[in-house]
């Protein structure tokens, strides 16, 4: 019997500068990686409706009416995309701009020029992060239950709708409950300490985890100058 190719992951990488595009898809190409392009907004909503990629690098800066921001709105507003990791592109660095394109929806973001060698450790880390480490792992916390190998979380028997980055971040709180955990430590455990990112970047998942938990995100308290805690008290 012969035996399948093992597919590989597929990027849509969306840049409106066709030097920069060529030089990412080359790179990609060489990495083991099956990168699919786009400039602009429309060619990339049709190739999102062709095929579901494994991981989205998306430029801010696009021509036409729609920014990267606009995009990556749209897909994590999608129930289709919106567990697809998105890694924001942009020649911004201020802090303000990557606060603004982590609340859009993106899971990292990187600032432009970058090397090969980041661009690739990037995408590395928002994959693993999106395959749940242990299958059939479950954990509960008061009313608060989730299933890692189905991806599913559920506070007092609703279901809750959560991003890959929040699902993780949560799924680690939720394994060492009551324990105050550092912003460093965090980066570490759920992002990597290979990835290259500021730890202001928790601040803005917490804040966005809480949000989609509703009710439940009263749980994760926020502990001056040390970090966060999950807690098993029930949601104010």
């Amino acid at each position: 019997m012969a035996l399948r190719a093992i597919p590989k992951p597929r990027v849509l990488v969306v840049e409106d500068q066709a030097d920069i595009l060529e030089l990412i898809l080359v790179n990609l190409r060489h990495a083991g990686y099956d990168p699919v392009p786009a400039a602009d907004g429309p060619s990339a909503c049709a190739q999102l409706n062709a095929i579901l990629p494994d991981v989205i690098l998306l430029d801010w800066m696009l021509p036409g009416a729609q920014s990267g921001l606009d995009l990556a709105r749209r897909w994590r507003a999608d129930p289709r995309s919106r567990e697809i990791p998105i890694l924001m592109l942009t020649a911004k660095g201020e802090e303000n701009d990557k606060v603004l394109g982590l609340e859009s929806g993106a899971d990292d973001y990187i600032t432009k020029p970058f090397s090969n060698r980041e661009l690739l450790a990037r995408i590395h880390a928002v994959l693993r992060r999106r395959a749940p480490e242990q299958l059939g792992d479950s954990v509960s916390v008061g009313a608060l239950s989730l299933h890692a190998g189905q991806f599913r979380v559920s506070f007092a028997g609703k279901e809750l709708k959560l991003g890959p980055t929040e699902f993780r971040l949560l799924h680690y709180l939720m394994k060492y409950p009551e324990r105050v955990m550092s912003r460093a430590h965090l980066l570490d455990k759920v992002w990597g300490d290979h990835v290259f990112i500021e730890e202001r970047t928790v601040d803005v998942h917490i804040k966005r985890l809480r949000a989609a938990l509703g009710k439940a995100g009263g749980m994760i308290e926020t502990v001056r100058s040390e970090g966060y805690r999950l807690t098993a008290k029930a949601a104010r």
